[in-house]
């Protein structure tokens, strides 16, 4: 085989591992375009690498993208963005390929907007244990060798990982039934778009929280703690104003949709996601209520959504 098409066939075999290398990154960043360039650095040392002496390509480019992962999160600029206030993780549409593998409930869990948001609070190292366990099922004798720690470091970084996730993640109700949740959903547009404040603070658990972007109009997230709070601020949001339809670049139809695994509105004018809302559903009640409308971060949702076929818009125009 002559260099060209050994340089090919080698591409072909990183090509293979893309998708598997950007969902693990994107869980690792929790951003969609950090893990775009996180998996696209890997193949400039996969490029550069003595590849006759990498015995399992898989494992090693697995041990590449974490540890280029893990740097993005040590690094002073993410410490400054994750905790000034103004970091949220990056919505996907299903269906994306960063979204799996998702043939388990810990690999679907892990994927959500509130993992991925609880994840913040761990280690970076005991962020890679956890993904790698729980979304990879990597032994820890591999997350070892790919963290270049022992097995029984890598055990008590699941453990602590574990223990302060499900502390976190207490209110969770496991899985939603898609057509309860949908029906949530509805209802809760049908509350904002009416005015129907105490309707809407019915459907809010007694400690939901609402998180905004503020359309990355602010340096730091809009947060609410209150049913009462909540239902002021979504009513006032969801009251259609020329301004607001100016800013959107027109009137947006409003979408029912499924983002990172959890039911969502999009506000979309043309072929153009222009807002997002997703919600965490607990006990039939909605305990959280993210909104995000920050352009840089629904730029991968928005073109999935350009290639995807929608339903009817639940309302045409807002």
């Amino acid at each position: 085989m002559n260099s060209t098409a050994t340089d090919r066939f080698d591409t072909s075999r990183f090509e293979a591992s893309r998708n598997r290398l950007a969902s693990l990154a994107y869980r690792l960043l929790g951003s969609a375009a950090d893990a775009e360039d996180a998996v696209q650095d890997a193949f400039l040392h996969w490029q550069a690498a003595d590849r006759q002496r990498i015995k399992v390509p898989e494992a090693w480019l697995t041990k590449v993208v974490t540890n280029l992962c893990l740097d993005r999160l040590r690094s002073a600029h993410a410490r400054r963005e994750r905790t000034a206030g103004a970091w949220l993780p990056e919505p996907l549409l299903d269906g994306d390929p960063m979204l799996g593998p998702a043939d388990t409930f810990e690999q679907r869990e892990s994927v959500s907007l509130a993992v991925l948001t609880l994840m913040e609070r761990l280690s970076p190292l005991e962020r890679a244990v956890y993904v790698l366990r729980e979304a990879f099922s990597y032994s820890h004798a591999e997350i070892a060798e790919i963290l270049d720690i022992t097995e029984s470091a890598s055990q008590q970084h699941l453990h602590r990982a574990r223990r302060r996730i499900t502390a976190a993640h207490r209110r969770g109700g496991g899985e939603v039934d898609p057509a309860s949740a949908r029906r949530i959903v509805e209802e809760f547009l049908a509350a904002a778009s009416s005015g129907r404040t105490e309707r809407l603070v019915a459907l809010l658990t007694d400690d939901a929280t609402a998180i905004s972007d503020g359309a990355g109009l602010t340096e730091t997230l809009l947060q609410y703690d209150t049913p009462q709070r909540i239902a002021t601020v979504v009513r006032a949001g969801f009251k259609p104003t020329p301004a607001k339809r100016r800013f959107a670049g027109g009137t947006p139809a409003i979408h029912y949709a499924l983002v990172n695994g959890a039911p969502a509105i999009l506000f979309v004018v043309g072929d153009q996601v222009v807002g997002a809302v997703a919600f965490d559903i607990t006990n039939g009640k909605i305990a959280t209520v993210r909104s995000i409308a920050a352009p840089t971060r629904l730029a991968r949702l928005a073109e999935a959504w350009r290639q995807h076929e929608p339903d009817t818009p639940l309302i045409t125009q807002w």
